[in-house]
């Protein structure tokens, strides 16, 4: 979760004539998550996924079309399916949910500006709001937590569940119409009616410190932000060190991280990840900056495609990973269409890190751990990689 109206999902497909798999990550209410391209087991780009699920996919997929030959609704027996095995990152979405998912990796999205994630212990916290959103000028902020979305209570809800609530449905998910937030700030509780608007995200910003240094933060890898990263590197001041901002990222589009990777390192392995037990690899584009002094940031909401390009940093020894333990989201869900059109998304695997660690349950231990203050001290490791 980090992003805007989104939670924690995966999904779009990828280059080639490739099946995209998704790493969860969603933003609260739309969606952003990453996906894997994965051999020519899939279609091209455009095409609707795989019609011919595997593995634990095929309990799904035949509990919705016994559904629909029996008159009931696919999506529901689905998401019974779903519900019963157990995996808080599977999902079933609506073919219109997972269209607008789709829209949300491309950069826009219509909701209220919100990003959360759900706590351990069930409970839904606000951690950023975007500027100039109905959320911001309603005056939530990062640290509340969402109880209720139309009167529905959230707490202890799947993530997925609650996505569909916050975006509405197919008829009431457009820009204007309302949603009503139930809000808990300290012992405060309150309610709010927002206006879902029009959203575009700037997943990549820019900036330069006092001291002539370039920090890169990336808030989700929404398609083309890769790209974005290599410019910035290449337009950066020669003499000077970067820092990757990536806290509160919660993921987004894998390719998209593998090319940001790209920006950092000459070729090489980026991570590994299985499908249904098969290995496969992911590698940078040679001709990456190998010298330039390189601190990332993370911490708790750093999810899914950021851990593994921190991960893959970190192993290859090109950056410093400074902050707090990442959130450890490192599963592979594929993405399947249903007779009714609508979309399973199911755990088939998990990928690893350059040197073999697996992210799933465990995250990416920092280089040197700091909170509060991990900018700074970002700041006065660099002015030291750069003597």
């Amino acid at each position: 979760m980090s992003g805007r109206d989104q939670f924690c999902q995966s999904r779009r497909f990828g280059r080639g004539a490739a099946l995209t798999l998704v790493f969860a990550s969603v933003l609260v209410a739309g969606a952003a998550t990453g996906t894997l391209p994965v051999g020519q087991r899939g279609p091209a780009p455009g095409t609707t996924p795989s019609a011919a699920p595997v593995g634990s996919q095929q309990a799904v997929a035949r509990a919705a079309a016994e559904a629909m030959a029996e008159g009931k609704s696919p999506i529901e027996a689905a998401q019974r399916a779903v519900s019963r095995s157990g995996n808080r990152w599977d999902a079933v979405y609506s073919e219109g949910e997972y269209e607008e998912f789709q829209e949300a990796l491309d950069g826009e999205y219509t909701g209220v500006g919100l990003s959360a994630r759900r706590e351990r212990d069930g409970r839904i916290e606000v951690t950023k709001v975007a500027a100039g959103s109905p959320a911001a000028e309603a005056g939530i902020r990062a640290g509340d937590r969402l109880r209720s979305v139309d009167g529905r209570q959230v707490a202890g809800r799947p993530v997925t569940e609650v996505v569909s609530l916050l975006r509405g449905d197919a008829t009431d998910a457009a820009a204007g119409t309302t949603v009503r937030l139930g809000l808990e700030r300290g012992t405060r509780a309150w309610t709010e009616t927002l206006r879902r608007a029009r959203l575009s995200t700037d997943s990549v910003t820019v900036r330069t410190l006092a001291d002539g240094a370039t920090v890169i933060r990336i808030a989700a890898f929404t398609k083309g932000s890769g790209e974005v990263v290599r410019d910035a590197v290449r337009q950066a001041p020669a003499d000077s060190g970067i820092i990757l901002d990536l806290r509160g990222n919660s993921g987004g589009l894998v390719t998209e991280a593998v090319t940001a990777a790209s920006a950092f390192l000459d070729g090489g392995l980026v991570a590994t990840y299985d499908v249904d037990g098969e290995q496969r690899a992911l590698h940078a584009e040679p001709g990456g900056d190998t010298a330039r002094p390189l601190v990332a940031l993370v911490d708790g909401g750093t999810m899914s495609a950021a851990e593994l390009l921190t991960g893959a940093l970190q192993d290859r020894g090109r950056a410093v990973v400074v902050g707090s333990r990442t959130f450890g989201k490192g599963s592979v869900q594929m993405p399947s269409r249903l007779p009714d059109g609508s979309v399973a998304e199911l755990t088939v695997g998990h990928y690893r890190t350059p040197s073999g660690r697996g992210v799933d349950g465990h995250g990416i231990t920092p280089d040197l751990e700091a909170d509060a203050r991990a900018l700074q001290r970002a700041e006065t490791i660099l002015g030291g990689l750069g003597q």
